[in-house]
């Protein structure tokens, strides 16, 4: 399958007008403000998919859609935002009214964001009638995303929205997955700008391969067992990617990557973790919490993550791939990208962002964010070259990343 990146571009796009459209209608329906985050367009498995509603307790709507785009979406709002939404609309204490309001609110705007599809394709896209879903994880996903292993193009709105009443921002997702076949008609390739579909899926799964050797260094050096829970590689808005990553505060790393295509890669610790991986690295106590020797731990941290990180790239992609010295990083996650973005921003719009989630087996209480953003006309040109049957060509010597 042959993707036109400029008429996806186009769609998360329209992705992003809809998720407006939806947020909207949410506040003429419940005076609740909105607004729209982030949208992208993220290629993943159904695996990864899953974290997208791990923790808290979501509820909202499963709507199948046919007709030109065929698929399903889900809207679903944080425990939150449901009961905002329900004592808003249905101030009694009835447990029956309170779901059925958030189906009528559901139904009003996933119609808000399925018509703008519909008119860009000159087609008609039916709903069907919303079906209640309350829960975490596997609960919340669209059914057709459990079905098995393979890659889904998903795209991803993320709303913030706040009420007087309520101290807490509100948070809801709006999922739309197509199937395949609708969205390879959609996608037909209608310029010069063409990636392949499979080269895609293993890029992506080049990236997580890469995570996994960065997860299994720092288990080597610190001690600290760790796993890779999402890795998915995401088409999304430049000027959006610093609002992804969000205002949390980070320690960690900077590196600019050059050869076969180049780009930057972020590496970041919430500030728990990065305490907890600078005292298994440094023997002694100091009197800084960021100084020269905290520094130089997650530096030296961060190389060793890089080099197997993006060895896998240049093994499949038969080239070399060189890395710079690690910068330290100490901001919020959007002050980290913000620089960067702005130096990517001067020749496009959207970027591919390959964004990685590191994190312990158990308590989830050590966190680490591994972005890659590489340059999208270089790395549209390395996928054009790339060579299916060196794919699995991801294996880096452990005795050549110390």
């Amino acid at each position: 399958m042959e993707i036109d990146i400029r008429e996806l571009e186009t769609y998360q796009e329209l992705a992003h007008d809809g998720a407006q459209s939806a947020a909207k209608s949410l506040s003429q329906l419940t005076g609740i403000s909105t607004r729209v985050q982030v949208t992208d367009v993220s290629l993943m498995n159904s695996t990864d998919l899953e974290y997208e509603f791990i923790g808290d307790e979501f509820a909202g709507v499963n709507i199948d859609l046919s007709g030109e785009m065929s698929g399903e979406i889900v809207l679903a709002f944080d425990e939150q935002g449901r009961s905002a939404i329900t004592d808003t609309l249905v101030p009694a204490d009835d447990p029956e009214k309170k779901k059925s309001s958030i189906e009528e609110v559901g139904n009003i705007m996933t119609s808000g964001f399925v018509d703008g599809w519909a008119n860009y394709l000159e087609a008609k896209i039916k709903s069907s009638p919303p079906t209640y879903i309350q829960g975490t994880g596997t609960d919340i996903l669209p059914t057709s995303t459990t079905e098995d292993e393979r890659h889904l193009f998903v795209f991803r709105s993320r709303v913030e929205a706040s009420q007087d009443s309520v101290n807490e921002p509100i948070d809801f997702r709006i999922l739309l997955v197509p199937d395949s076949t609708s969205l390879e008609r959609s996608l037909e390739p209608q310029t010069d700008k063409i990636v392949s579909l499979e080269k895609l899926e293993v890029f992506n799964e080049m990236t997580k391969e890469g995570a996994k050797k960065a997860a299994t260094n720092i288990t080597s050096m610190t001690g600290i067992e760790t796993t890779v829970n999402i890795s998915r590689l995401s088409l999304v808005p430049i000027e959006d990617i610093p609002t992804e990553v969000g205002n949390k505060r980070f320690v960690g790393t900077v590196m600019k990557f050059k050869g076969k295509f180049s780009g930057y890669l972020v590496i970041l610790f919430d500030q728990p973790s990065g305490r907890a991986v600078v005292d298994s690295l440094v023997p002694m106590e100091t009197d800084e919490q960021w100084g020269d020797i905290e520094q130089g731990a997650l530096k030296e941290l961060g190389n060793i993550m890089t080099s197997g990180f993006i060895d896998g790239w240049a093994n499949v992609l038969n080239a070399e791939i060189k890395h710079s010295p690690p910068e330290f990083v100490a901001d919020t996650g959007s002050g980290v990208l913000t620089p960067i973005t702005a130096q990517i921003a001067q020749s496009d719009d959207h970027a591919f962002l390959l964004d990685s989630s590191i994190q312990t087996n158990s308590d989830k209480v050590f966190t680490c964010q591994m972005l890659a953003l590489p340059r999208r006309d270089e790395l549209e040109q390395a996928l054009d070259d790339l060579l299916i049957e060196n794919s699995g060509n991801t294996r880096v010597d452990p005795d050549d990343l110390f």
